[in-house]
């Protein structure tokens, strides 16, 4: 009994652990008028449902401090890749470049991350 009740959590539990972590696959700024950015940013998480998915994406300043958060409200089982925009992102004067992680429900961090030059004016 207590083998077949192992197996039982194996199959009911694996694919959400299967899911892995979420990587940042490509990324893009652009600088406003008001001197705020916009970040496209593609993320690719094999999303398995509420139990286990991407639910945000990060900009960080090369000493970790986050600059912006994009929270992702529910999973992209059908969506993958997916891209996801964060506007008003406001970026000290000295940055000239970022890091951008994503971050799932069950691993947290740990994904490919994508540093990215930003634009200059």
């Amino acid at each position: 009994m207590q083998r077949l009740l192992v197996a039982l959590a194996l199959v009911v539990l694996a694919p959400a652990a299967m899911a892995g972590e979420a990587d940042v696959v490509e990324a893009k700024a652009q600088r406003g008028a008001d001197g705020s950015y916009r970040f496209d940013v593609t993320v690719r998480h094999a999303d398995t449902g509420w139990d286990h998915y991407a639910d945000r994406w990060e900009v960080l300043a090369p000493d970790g401090t986050v600059l912006g958060t994009r929270t992702l409200l529910h999973p992209h089982v059908e969506e993958q890749p997916f891209t996801r925009s964060l506007s008003g992102v406001r970026i000290p004067e000295d940055v000239a470049e970022v890091t951008i992680r994503a971050h799932d429900s069950v691993d947290g961090y740990g994904g490919k991350t994508l540093t990215l030059r930003l634009p200059e004016g």
